[in-house]
């Protein structure tokens, strides 16, 4: 499905924030990236998807039996390849005058050309697809409300339908759900893991127990490196191998962590999980 390798990239400064990155993801799998703040996980999944190009190494996308390179392609190549890359960025960029099914609508962009865009719209066949992608997470009755009016988790909600409409391998999710109530993180939670029954996903999360209880697998890296990669339920040395000795871990009180898988969403909240919303490109 894909295959990372080498991967390097370095700060404006310098510095080598991304030192030698290389992993496997097979379709079925929810993958959770774990690390301190700052330490590159966001612009791994830039660098996944052809946002930032790395200085070194190469992304493989495999999600139709035809291995296309990412890395070094540009213009019309690189949007090809793009349209089986659903992803999900931190802050909520829905058009907010458009309704929830024009804005899911517009998943599927990239696939027509402008001239059908601006002059035909979108058929009665992909309205109805649309409709359904909103009907499977579980908005199909707000579908002809303007996202502005729409609550956060609503609002992430209507961006992942927008990501199932674009028909992807692979979906990467920038911290998918740090802005959200425990409630609402809860519900994008369980909308989000069933889809790896029909691709991958990538998610960056703060918070270990959110991988615990939803990742099929962890991926932790520090120092620019991968020093974990491995089942989602994380001891105490396997936390601390990833944030270091003496460190608080993301989500967590200083006397008491929850390495556990079975925690709920609401005392991870309440463990004082930080924030994030979506965007689909």
């Amino acid at each position: 499905m894909l295959s990372v390798k080498n991967i390097a990239k370095k700060l404006p400064d310098g510095r080598l924030l991304l030192k030698d990155i290389s992993f496997e993801v097979k379709k079925g799998e929810f993958v959770g990236i774990l690390g301190e703040s700052g330490v590159g996980k966001t612009v791994l999944l830039r660098c996944i998807n052809g946002l930032t190009a790395p200085d070194q190494g190469e992304v493989i996308m495999n999600g139709d039996g035809n291995p296309q390179r990412v890395t070094g392609k540009k213009g019309e190549e690189l949007r090809r390849i793009r349209r089986k890359i659903g992803m999900i960025f931190q802050g909520s960029i829905l058009v907010k005058r458009l309704t929830v099914l024009e804005n899911v609508l517009t998943g599927r962009l990239g696939r027509i050309s402008t001239v059908r865009s601006l002059l035909y719209g979108f058929t009665e066949g992909e309205v109805d697809s649309a409709l359904g992608a909103i009907d499977k997470v579980g908005i199909r009755s707000l579908a002809y409300r303007r996202a502005e009016t729409l609550s956060g988790g609503e609002m992430q909600r209507a961006a992942i339908a927008r990501a199932i409409f674009q028909d992807p391998c692979l979906l990467l999710a920038d911290e998918p759900v740090s802005n959200l109530d425990p409630k609402n993180t809860e519900v994008v939670l369980d909308t989000l893991k069933p889809l790896t029954k029909e691709m991958a996903i990538i998610g960056v999360f703060h918070s270990p127990k959110i991988a615990g209880q939803y990742c099929t697998r962890v991926i932790g890296i520090r120092d620019g490196n991968i020093v974990y990669d491995g089942s989602p339920f994380l001891s105490d040395n396997t936390l601390e191998v990833i944030y270091g000795a003496g460190k608080q871990t993301p989500g967590t009180t200083p006397d008491k962590t929850f390495p556990s898988p079975r925690e709920t969403a609401t005392e991870w909240k309440q463990g004082g999980e930080g924030g994030a919303a979506v965007q689909v490109w």
